[in-house]
């Protein structure tokens, strides 16, 4: 099992850019992707980034590519979600995840084994 705790959220004005964290412990950091994932209450919670065990791959939702960058520091046990660019829409709790193995499949909450408590993020127009 791996404990997710989460950091960065807030509130920031469309245009602007915050930096999420998620701090992972114990299995081996290195040894499995990471995904974030947001939520808007009614509805699921939706992909929005993943990169594998290594860092060497990255997966976006194609809405969030160019204005989100997903990275990990192995060495800090930590992954980092770069937001610019934010828009009223991407207002969301964000959940940092932690995958069951080394690369995404489905890029779905089905690849991920443990989840963050959440971190809000409103973006105000």
């Amino acid at each position: 099992q791996v404990q997710l705790v989460e950091s960065g959220g807030g509130l920031v004005q469309a245009g602007g850019s915050l930096r999420l964290s998620c701090v992972a412990s114990g299995r081996p950091f290195g040894s499995y992707a990471m995904g974030w994932f947001r939520q808007v209450p009614g509805k699921e919670r939706e992909f929005v980034a993943g990169i594998n065990w290594s860092g060497e791959f990255t997966y976006y939702v194609d809405s969030m590519k160019g204005r989100f960058t997903i990275s990990r520091d192995n060495a800090k046990n930590t992954v980092y979600l770069q937001m610019n660019s934010l828009k009223p829409e991407d207002t969301a709790v964000y959940y940092c995840a932690a995958g069951i193995a080394g690369y995404l499949k489905y890029r779905l909450p089905v690849d991920f084994g443990s989840w963050g408590q959440g971190t809000q993020v409103t973006v105000s127009s």
